[in-house]
């Protein structure tokens, strides 16, 4: 929250307590980001655009996920990560 910038190929890696529908809203966040949830089985379920201050719209995962991985928005489509690709050296429960 309140970032003005992003380094490339920068991100923020959640890590939650269960496995269970994840979600986001970015209430004081002032820059675009994409968000990729993730299984516990390192599957990426949903690749979601998330804009700038928006307080209205929950960004939710469409399957339980043990993980959320923000990145400057567009990067995901920019290496041609999509979901049901898969995420390697993600920390382990």
């Amino acid at each position: 929250m309140y970032r003005r910038s992003l380094a490339p190929d920068s991100g923020m890696l959640f890590l939650f307590d269960e496995d269970d529908f994840q979600r986001f809203w970015m209430k004081n966040t002032l820059i675009p980001l994409s968000i990729a949830y993730i299984t516990r089985d390192s599957l990426i379920t949903d690749i979601l655009e998330m804009a700038p201050l928006d307080t209205t719209t929950p960004y939710v995962s469409s399957k339980p996920a043990l993980y959320a991985l923000e990145m400057n928005s567009g990067w995901f489509q920019s290496k041609g990560i999509r979901p049901g690709d898969t995420v390697r050296g993600l920390p382990q429960k």
